[in-house]
């Protein structure tokens, strides 16, 4: 969905061309998963980082064209609405100094975006839901100017025949509300951290993705409040899958039943698994179709990216053309620091390195179901959540990480040859996060009980000390 579109009306003839061509491009994928013509580099890492534009009043300032000008840089680009947009970081080889040259970089981006921001009056801020965000601002007066995201929610409501988009979420309170276009999913901002890998590793990966997307969530949860409810501690999860639910598939009643997703299981023998189903089971969202040769598979991968599984494959293509997988890991919030972003993408590429190396597939020892349950939960209860691991016993997700996982994650950066005190710096602020439960769900739960419910308030706080650098288990109250 990063790339921009030509048209945003379509004609019946339109799908059935893309569909053709999709058709196509998957059997081109067939024949190159088939023949091994992926590149075997070693495991390299990125991340896009979603933010938002807040005003003086510390409301959502739909200005992002503006300050995409004033910016100047082409690794910061637009998001569904005005007021959100995306800093890219460069691919990294995930070994020596990679972590803190990640965090630099996500540093001096950031320092620039802020710079620019002041410029027009508005202010930076990463986090999952901004508290102070009202419904009324999700409108489509609020949608950047981009072809892709005007087709988008047209085609969403078409596929729902018209009917609005319901919202019902339990949480610690109740939302329940009505809304007609997909500005819904602007609420939910996200760290969305990358993982290449080989063709050989490439369904350990995926698996071991699925798998640590519970303790994750855990970890990283920074979104309890929406619309001034207090709900999950990642509340962003059903939030984003109830914001582009489209039903049922042209009267069918199989395959998957919404476009943001866990999945229908672990991948079995290779990728290629999750791209027959896309064509299978997915109906087309954007039948744009590309002047691209065939083996560009523009047609497979602008399909696959209106498909938002929260571990989602992707096709990529090297400086050299050659072709690449990798992962993208979408479970993580925004937020709610630089340092704090860093170290949970340290800690997903250490699991998932542990975790994919075991001589035994831990696919083997916990069921795609108990993996999926475990994620809920977690989204739903943060580090106060229950879960089961691979050994089958069930227990605190807080202590598996502090006994198992920190442990397995330190093992798993240290056997890609990262430097061992920058393992040790971005898996102590996970530790001692997790110790003192104080992730940023915690944290604004904290400010809340504290002060009262002052949604302003709590986001003056939160940027303040997010102003700072520093972890938010350091934050005050």
């Amino acid at each position: 969905m990063g790339q921009e579109i030509a048209e945003s009306r379509f004609r019946d003839g339109d799908f059935a061309e893309f569909r053709r061509r999709l058709d196509a491009e998957t059997e081109i994928l067939t024949g190159w998963f088939r023949d091994g013509c992926f590149s075997a580099a070693p495991a390299v890492g990125g991340y896009e980082l979603e933010a938002w534009l807040v005003d003086a009043g510390l409301r959502a300032a739909p200005v992002n064209a503006a300050f995409l000008d004033r910016l100047g840089d082409a690794r910061v680009v637009p998001e569904l609405a005005r007021f959100n947009v995306e800093l890219n970081g460069a691919p990294r080889a995930l070994h020596g100094d990679a972590l803190a040259a990640m965090h630099r970089e996500l540093d001096e981006t950031w320092r620039a975006c802020a710079r620019a921001a002041r410029t027009l009056g508005v202010r930076m801020l990463m986090a999952g839901i901004l508290p102070t965000l009202r419904e009324s601002e999700l409108c489509p007066a609020n949608m950047s100017a981009l072809k892709r995201y005007r087709a988008l929610n047209e085609q969403v409501l078409r596929l729902r025949d018209g009917r609005p988009l319901h919202l019902d979420i339990q949480g610690a309170e109740h939302l329940g509300t009505e809304h007609r276009d997909v500005m819904l999913e602007a609420a939910a901002t996200s760290l969305q951290i990358h993982l290449q890998t080989s063709p050989e590793r490439a369904v350990r990966v995926f698996n071991a993705a699925l798998i640590v997307s519970a303790p994750m969530v855990a970890a990283g949860a920074n979104s309890p409040y929406l619309f001034g409810r207090d709900l999950w501690d990642e509340t962003r999860i059903p939030l984003f899958e109830q914001s582009v639910e489209v039903g049922g598939y042209d009267g069918a009643s199989c395959g998957p039943m919404r476009r943001v997703t866990f999945g229908s299981d672990y991948a079995r023998e290779s990728l290629l698994e999750c791209f027959v189903e896309n064509r299978d089971h997915y109906p087309v969202l954007l039948p744009m179709c590309s002047d691209d040769p065939p083996a560009a598979l523009a047609h497979l991968r602008l399909h696959n990216g209106t498909i938002w599984r929260w571990n989602r494959p992707l096709i990529g293509f090297d400086a050299g053309g050659g072709a690449h997988l990798r992962i993208e890991h979408r479970v993580v919030p925004g937020g709610p620091s630089t340092v704090d972003a860093v170290a949970n993408a340290a800690l997903f590429y250490g699991l998932v390195e542990a975790l994919a190396g075991r001589l035994v597939p831990p696919e083997r020892d916990l069921t795609f179901a108990r993996a999926r349950d475990n994620f809920y939960a977690a989204a739903r209860g943060g580090l106060r959540a229950n879960v089961e691991w691979l050994d089958g016993r069930r227990g605190s997700v807080q202590a598996l990480l502090l006994e198992t996982l920190l442990p397995a994650a330190r093992r798993g950066l240290l056997r890609l040859e990262l430097d061992a005190a920058d393992v040790d710096q971005y898996l102590g602020v996970i530790e001692a996060r997790v110790r003192g439960a104080r992730n940023g769900a915690a944290w604004q739960r904290a400010w809340i009980a504290a002060h009262g419910r002052d949604f302003a308030g709590l986001t003056a706080a939160y940027l303040e000390h997010q102003e700072t650098g520093e972890p938010v288990h350091t934050w005050g109250w």
